[in-house]
């Protein structure tokens, strides 16, 4: 899988106003931005992102996806620090 491929997969399950998709392969480093964060725990978070890849983990297609989720309002702080 390109990481092209991945950051699609993760669009088009997840609407973001930010997403970038890092990794090697079959390891993956994802920093996504969306409104669906909104009241939130980090916890539900992830599992939006988790639920993007669907079974491409249980099939090692993706063997592991690490993320930074933030919401809209977080990331704007984030970025004028």
């Amino acid at each position: 899988m390109t990481t092209e491929e991945l950051q699609s997969i993760i669009a088009a399950g997840l609407p973001c106003a930010h997403l970038e998709v890092s990794g090697d392969g079959s390891h993956w480093y994802a920093v996504m931005v969306s409104s669906a964060f909104e009241g939130l725990t980090r916890i539900k978070r992830h599992h939006l992102g988790y639920a993007t890849v669907g079974n491409r983990i249980q099939t090692g297609e993706v063997h592991a996806l690490s993320m930074k989720t933030y919401t809209p309002a977080e990331w704007a702080a984030l970025q004028a620090q």
